[in-house]
């Protein structure tokens, strides 16, 4: 490779006087792995890219003051709301681009003067996953016949962006429906077109064979095809299975072993089967084993759906499912004083309810039985005994003492059992005495506030004193929606303790507790707050920086703190190159600030470390005067033939970031050439320099930096490579059928306001509008390409898109019989069909080489529905200059109106009128004109 060294050019200073200007000529600028960019409307590029890929975009702008610029995105074209989080700064990178993450993109450049400046670009991610093959077949008697016809469906699923192409191949061989009776080839309705059913109607001993399907995006981003084989038998059956379990509900206690076999009992290939549960993954105790799922020790979390699965790609999956019923232990009691008398104590001739709840599973298999003194308790008029209490949680059983005497001072038991449950007895007492009084909350002496360092360990501290019984402690936060540091809303702690560890800054705040209402009195809660201090090292900012600036200009870098804990801060020192400046020791309680004049020698790594009782943090600043670096355009056209010799020329491109952060730019005169030289860089401006003689086809490594009187910044480097450019023809019988994705060098024209798209069957969009637009090219072949315009949304009425031909130069003055003007011969295929078609008009552009302007002239037109099929139409023009011919489609009142040309040809003279018949089409022109 040959090395070719660019420098910025010569740049004299200037005093002027500048007005705010708003925003203008914003521009999106791509880099990193993109397939393609269409790049013929400059109000929407579609920018292509493979999953996987990373995108790098960049939005180049000009204003004063500076633009801030903004990324947004949509999630599509018909989505006009922005998503996702938006992005400050001038670069938009993702890394690993999904296919979720395609849509359009804005960059919107604004700086408070007039109105923003946006620009869009329409990210299209190209992705093809690996087909899924499923096989359906039906047994079916045929009237009138005396056999049963056996039809198998094979059906190819796929995800892709473009729409994939399917093949599909019996062994080694193409399957062609029109060659074979056997077999029909068709797409379901409502699949998207990503869907291909192979139908094979009664089985022959041929079709017994290997059935490969193949999807091909057609190597677009180099996304190469993929597929999949299926083996068809005589043998091939859907699987069957059975679970060990009869019952589709299990109950089992805490602690016991779990084993659940899903039996095959029949299905060719041999299924596979799979366990899953809902809600939730399996557990991480769970154990499969093929079709075995074991579960060791079970606890109530691992109770759920257990659902198992086989398939083979045969019929339908076999599906079976059991709910496992984990029974659980949790037992509590409520004591409620006489609610009518809204009490908080226990009174003699007052009533009182015992309540008694286990948190089992299921909650309806759970016996309860009550007890006085060890004595079983019978509903009395003094004792009644509701099984299931309606002023309780379900499954709640309740002891209520009617006007309670002497007598009813006892020791109650409630005892509950599962009945053909190995769970024991579980067993809850407690002593009614006169002595049962309402729980008192308590703070230590100084646990009201608890400081701790973040990283450490601590303990949040809320007693109940006195009361009896006493309660368990419950903790949550006192601020709204915040969580407990274990991810749930409330915690229980026996002793009112709550212990923290690895305790973080996100956890500082008031805590609450308070006494739970079962275990003791069911009265009002008892309740304090905790406040838990969290001390942490200075939070700075910027924790770096890269600040360039002028020689021997004044610098100013400040290290704001954000926050800190404690406020206090105990030092701040300043670090030039890891070695400590001595100033004046700093207020404490200002922003850290160093001021310097910036020279040659204090460029370098600045540190401003500032320090609380708990640590130090560090603000670094790279301060230096040397330039920002370049950066290509890389949207530049290829390079360029000379004619004279194998030489070939290119027009490098590209931007300098911030050229007014410091010293002027100059050019380097020694042996290299200067770029730019006499204008100064301005930021979001491309400039250019044009390199000649360069070999064919010699590759050229062009390497570029700014200089500056300080220093020469740092290169970056392109390659150019030479590439056969597209040579605009001159007008012959050459027929352009937009095969090629040049299309024959027409171009969209960027003064209107939607382009013209080239696609073919294989490619249309599967959602397309029915009832308009062509189904294959003019020829009648699936594979051909024509160019129409879409009119769904966002289209509407009267919105047009116009495609240009190469220009063609007119190197005869004289035509036939001495006339001035050489004639020409137009000649294209239209579809129009459609209850909304609008007009399809053609234009002549003239060029006039003395004026340098162009004159638009209608030369045929066509509106509304023209029929189903392709039509012709040819027509002469004699133009004085250079010209193009402009086909101008105009969008009609509704989505129902694409239009579509193909085969268009111009060739130098008249039309021959053979089998034509004469027609001058809408215009009223003074032409002659045919249709076919």
């Amino acid at each position: 490779n040959t090395v070719v060294v660019l420098m910025l050019g010569v740049a004299k200073p200037a005093l002027c006087f500048f007005s705010p200007t708003a925003p203008a000529n914003a521009q999106i600028v791509h880099s990193g792995a993109a397939c393609n960019v269409n790049d013929d409307n400059i109000s929407e590029r579609i920018y292509t890219i493979k999953e996987g890929y990373t995108l790098v975009l960049q939005c180049i702008v000009k204003g004063h003051p500076r633009p801030q610029v903004r990324w947004t995105k949509t999630a599509g074209s018909a989505s006009d709301k922005f998503q996702e989080t938006s992005i400050y700064n001038e670069t938009l990178r993702i890394e690993g681009i999904q296919r979720v993450q395609g849509g359009r993109y804005y960059c919107k450049a604004d700086n408070g003067v007039g109105v923003a400046a946006i620009k869009s670009i329409r990210v299209d991610v190209q992705y093809l996953d690996t087909p899924v093959l499923t096989v359906h077949q039906t047994i079916s008697d045929v009237r009138g016949s005396y056999y049963q016809e056996k039809t198998v469906f094979l059906r190819c699923t796929v995800n892709s962006n473009p729409p994939a192409r399917f093949i599909w191949k019996r062994g080694n061989i193409l399957i062609e429906q029109s060659k074979d009776n056997g077999v029909d080839i068709y797409e379901p309705l409502y699949t998207q077109g990503e869907t291909k059913v192979l139908k094979l109607k009664n089985l022959r001993p041929k079709d017994f064979a290997d059935y490969t399907c193949q999807v091909s995006v057609r190597n677009v981003c180099n996304i190469e095809d993929k597929s999949v084989t299926f083996r068809l038998t005589n043998a091939t059956t859907p699987p069957m299975i059975r679970l060990s379990v009869n019952d589709t509900v299990v109950v089992v206690d805490p602690g016991q072993d779990v084993l659940l076999n899903c039996e095959i009992m029949a299905g060719f290939p041999a299924p596979t089967v799979t366990w899953s549960r809902y809600p939730g993954p399996l557990p991480l105790s769970a154990q499969v084993r093929g079709p075995m799922l074991f579960l060791r020790a079970v606890t109530p979390a691992d109770a759920g759906f257990y659902n198992c699965s086989a398939v083979n790609n045969v019929g339908n999956p076999a599906r079976k499912n059991v709910n496992l019923i984990v029974r659980s232990k949790c037992t509590f009691l409520r004591i409620t004083p006489d609610s009518n008398k809204d009490s908080e104590t226990i009174q003699m001739g007052r009533d009182l309810k015992l309540s008694c709840h286990v948190d089992a599973t299921p909650q309806d298999k759970v016996n309860y039985s009550w007890y006085k003194n060890s004595a079983p308790v019978f509903n009395s008029e003094s004792l009644i005994i509701l099984r299931s209490d309606p002023d309780m949680a379900p499954g709640t059983s309740s002891l209520e003492i009617i006007d309670m005497k002497f007598r009813d001072l006892a020791t109650y038991s409630c005892m509950a059992n599962f009945p053909g449950s190995r769970v024991p007895e579980l067993r809850v007492d407690v002593n009614i005495s006169q002595n049962v009084s309402p729980p008192v909350l308590s703070v230590p002496p100084g646990g009201q506030v608890v400081s701790v360092q973040e990283g450490g360990n601590t303990e949040l501290v809320c007693l109940v004193v006195d009361g009896k019984p006493r309660p368990p402690v419950l903790w949550s936060r006192a601020e709204k929606d915040l969580l407990m540091p274990g991810g749930r809303s409330v915690t229980e702690t026996p002793d009112g303790r709550l212990r923290m560890r690895n305790v973080s800054r996100d956890m500082m705040g008031v805590y609450r507790c308070q006494t739970a209402p079962y275990n003791g009195l069911n009265i009002k809660r008892r309740e304090a707050q905790v406040q838990l201090n969290v001390q942490y090292p200075p939070i700075l900012d910027p924790v770096f920086q890269d600040l360039r600036s002028r020689n021997y200009q004044m610098v100013t870098l400040r290290c704001a703190v954000l926050r800190s804990n404690p406020p206090r801060l105990t030092d701040i020192r300043w670090f030039r190159n890891g070695e400590f400046i001595r100033i004046p020791m700093p207020d404490l309680k200002e922003t850290p600030e160093l001021q310097f004049k910036l020279e040659p020698r204090n460029n370098g790594s600045y540190e401003c470390r500032v320090s609380n009782s708990i640590g130090m943090s560090t603000c670094t600043f790279n301060v230096s005067t040397k330039p920002y670096n370049a950066e290509f355009y890389f949207d530049t056209p290829n390079p360029v033939r000379i004619q004279k010799g194998n030489n070939y020329s290119y027009n490098l491109q590209w931007t300098q970031r911030d050229p007014e952060a410091t010293d002027p730019i100059i050019g380097q005169q020694e042996q290299h050439v200067p770029v730019g030289e006499g204008k100064e860089p301005e930021k979001g401006v491309l400039m250019s320099h044009t390199i000649s003689d360069l070999k064919i086809p010699l590759a050229y490594e062009v390497r570029l930096a700014p200089i500056t009187t300080y220093c020469t910044g740092d290169y970056i480097s392109r390659t150019i490579q030479y590439s056969e450019p597209y040579t605009y023809p001159r007008p012959s019988d050459h027929v352009c059928g937009f095969e090629d994705e040049r299309i024959c060098g027409f171009s969209q024209d960027r003064s209107d306001v939607f382009d013209w798209t080239r696609q073919n069957h294989l490619t249309q969009n599967p959602k397309r509008s029915a009832n308009t637009g062509p189904e294959t090219d003019r020829s009648g072949t699936k594979e051909g390409y024509y160019m129409y315009i879409e009119a769904s949304r966002p289209r509407v009425q009267g919105d047009k898109a116009r495609l240009l031909s190469p220009l063609f130069n007119v190197t005869s003055v004289r035509g036939p019989k001495g006339s001035g003007r050489v004639p020409y011969c137009v000649s294209f295929y239209y579809h129009m069909k459609g209850k909304h078609i609008g007009t399809l008009n053609v234009l002549l552009r003239v060029r006039s080489i003395a004026s340098h302007t162009t004159v638009d002239s209608e030369v045929w037109t066509k509106s509304g529905h023209q029929g189903p099929d392709w039509k012709r139409a040819l027509f002469d023009v004699s133009p004085s200059g250079p010209f193009q011919i402009v086909f101008e489609g105009i969008r009609g009142p509704s989505f129902e109106g694409d239009i579509a040309i193909d085969d268009v040809s111009i060739t130098i003279g008249k039309c021959k009128q053979e089998n034509t018949v004469a027609s001058a089409g809408k215009t009223g022109k003074s032409f002659k004109g045919w249709e076919m």
